[in-house]
């Protein structure tokens, strides 16, 4: 009889723990939900019990059933930015979140571009350690982990922005944060998920690769190593699969070396990868990114064949790109140090296009079309309201090339907001490039002040 109690009250003692209320750890104090939103909360309980979540910004208190799967989701009106508030979760047990701010949650992702943080030697965010703290923006770190099939939790935490939080987050993405933080007056959340190393195929559903012949090619030419994965999406699986539940205002993304040999098909890779993503958080919300930088990746041109194809991507909708070959002093580095400018660079696309800011400029001038008038090219560019201006006496990485395809090194020249381009060796030209190779470093420069897109007017 003894026996039979201790076993009774052992059942329901496991039952009182599995009926104990759970949330994703994305759900935690000093997180940062997205202002004026239907945030979603989420998580675990018993199968029918009934889950009561009370908002200290409005004291309203809704509930819930939760399924026979023991899963659990409610949508919650958020305010206009604020806080600090708490979050009263009710379900047998009780759970409160505290710290809760309201402003504005931005996803940072990418490959070792945007992992970089100051113990990469970087003057810049090591500069920033000792004044950094700032109440205002909270940081959310996925760690590196893969998974066979889309998850719905990971193991991380919110962190408030100092010192020891800061060190070991995305530079670009902290500097990012900063400067929205000072112009729109809001609280920031980050949420770093980055691996470096990592092609986009990882990024990307699964099924985004799978189901298409040309990227599921494209795909089995990545080689295994022991330092990243490499199946298509392995890293979406475990580090943003947990998160689409999360409101987010948008994405900000610096990757695109790994893929650098395969870019016949990046673009096509990479837009569907914006649009799976966009699917799973049923949101069109904006994706800005960077342009990869100059590096020494061999002989051919396949950085600058890359950089095209993020180029070509900016047709997408909603998107927006970074360009940064004026920010590299060193081709053999293929890690820039100057990731304040491109924070802050990210930021200028939002604050203009998600924000509706007025911001003097933040888009690179863009090879629009070529004439030839008299033996030379007339080169004109979207994006250059003042026109253009060149750093040095002489425009740098320009050639030019007739029928023969045989590319010389031209001379050029800015009229009425145009690039002239000439050469003596080539009488009818057909073809311009300009900063087109794998270290090309180009000094043209809109008059606001940001280079122009690397461009070729072939296809050759």
């Amino acid at each position: 009889m003894k026996k039979s109690v201790l076993a009774f009250l052992f059942v329901v003692f496991c039952m009182q723990s599995f009926a104990n209320l759970r949330l994703p750890s994305v759900l935690s104090d000093h997180m940062v939900l997205q202002q004026q939103s239907k945030a979603k909360l989420w998580g675990w309980a018993d199968p029918a019990a009934m889950v009561y979540v009370t908002t200290s910004w409005n004291n309203r208190t809704d509930s819930v059933k939760a399924t026979r799967d023991a899963n659990w989701e409610i949508n919650i009106q958020t305010p206009a930015a604020g806080g600090p508030y708490s979050i009263v979760l009710r379900s047998g047990n009780i759970i409160e979140l505290k710290d809760v701010l309201i402003g504005e949650v931005w996803i940072c992702s990418g490959q070792s571009n945007m992992e970089m943080n100051s113990q990469w030697g970087l003057p810049d965010a090591k500069a920033e350690l000792p004044t950094c703290y700032n109440n205002k923006i909270r940081f959310f770190f996925v760690p590196k982990t893969t998974a066979k099939y889309p998850q719905d939790d990971c193991k991380a935490q919110w962190a408030i922005c100092d010192s020891n939080s800061m060190k070991t987050f995305s530079a670009a993405g902290y500097f990012f944060g900063k400067k929205l933080n000072k112009e729109l007056n809001v609280p920031i959340g980050l949420v770093s998920a980055n691996w470096g190393g990592t092609a986009a195929e990882v990024w990307a559903p699964a099924a985004v690769v799978n189901d298409d012949a040309v990227l599921k090619a494209s795909a089995a030419e990545i080689k295994p190593t022991d330092w990243w994965p490499y199946q298509p999406g392995y890293a979406y699986n475990a580090m943003i699969s947990p998160l689409t539940n999360f409101a987010i205002a948008g994405t900000i993304w610096y990757q695109g070396e790994s893929n650098v040999g395969r870019a016949s098909s990046y673009s096509k890779l990479f837009t569907g990868m914006i649009g799976a993503w966009r699917k799973a958080w049923d949101k069109d919300f904006p994706f800005y990114y960077v342009q990869i930088a100059p590096f020494k990746y061999g002989d051919s041109a396949q950085g600058a064949l890359l950089q095209e194809a993020q180029t070509k991507s900016m047709s997408y909708p909603n998107v927006g790109m970074v360009v940064v070959n004026d920010l590299v002093d060193d081709t053999s580095d293929i890690h820039p140090k100057n990731k304040h400018e491109v924070g802050y660079r990210l930021a200028n696309w939002a604050l203009a296009e998600t924000y509706h800011h007025q911001v003097a400029s933040y888009k690179s001038p863009l090879y629009k079309n070529m004439v030839v008038q008299k033996g030379k090219a007339i080169i004109e560019f979207d994006n250059a309201p003042m026109g253009l201006y060149a750093k040095d006496k002489k425009i740098k990485q320009l050639y030019i090339a007739g029928e023969d395809k045989i590319f010389y090194p031209a001379e050029g020249k800015i009229e009425r907001g145009n690039l002239v381009v000439w050469s003596k060796k080539v009488k009818d030209p057909v073809a311009v490039r300009y900063a087109f190779g794998n270290t090309a470093i180009g000094n043209l420069f809109g008059m606001e002040g940001l280079p122009v897109t690397p461009f070729r007017t072939d296809s050759w």
